[in-house]
């Protein structure tokens, strides 16, 4: 990985274990996948609007294997994002499936359950995965809101992973 254009890299599974460079990826212990997980902004330097993809302030996780090769990469919604932004989470999901074409997803939607509400008429609880290009993509979208928490309280999030798979 280039060491220009990246900050803040830290352990994924501690983010008070902070790393200088990304040859200190051993310094993070492997995740239950056998990964060493590494969170990671832009550098605020090169890209003043922050760590944004397709429009969506979001945090990005590298995942390394034991051999020092990446395998993956993750793309969660920033749950920090100003509300107006966070509030359009879920959309990011759809980007990312027409970013891998349409056709090939399997999709699974899940149904609210007692603790969940639609915001605004939505509910949104789905996984999809597709498989292309030696690549393993998934991508899980939220939208809902638990029946206590006040109208600007509310799940809303896209989480993408990347893997590489087998030749």
């Amino acid at each position: 990985m280039p060491e220009a254009g990246y900050a803040n890299l830290a352990c994924a599974n501690d983010s008070w274990k902070t790393l200088t460079t990304w040859l200190d990826w051993r310094d993070c212990p492997a995740d239950a996948s056998g990964f060493h997980a590494i969170k990671f902004g832009y550098d605020p330097a090169t890209d003043p609007d922050g760590t944004i993809v397709a429009g969506h302030p979001v945090v990005l996780t590298l995942l390394v294997d034991d051999a020092g090769t990446v395998s993956g990469l993750r793309i969660e919604t920033d749950p920090k994002a100003r509300l107006y932004i966070r509030k359009k989470a879920f959309l990011f999901g759809i980007q990312v499936k027409s970013r891998y074409g349409l056709d090939g997803w399997s999709c699974t939607q899940a149904q609210p359950n007692a603790g969940e509400q639609p915001v605004g008429g939505v509910y949104v609880r789905e996984r999809c995965t597709k498989t292309t290009q030696n690549r393993s993509i998934v991508v899980e979208r939220n939208l809902f809101r638990k029946p206590d928490q006040d109208m600007k309280n509310f799940v809303d999030e896209t989480r993408m992973t990347i893997l590489r798979t087998k030749d």
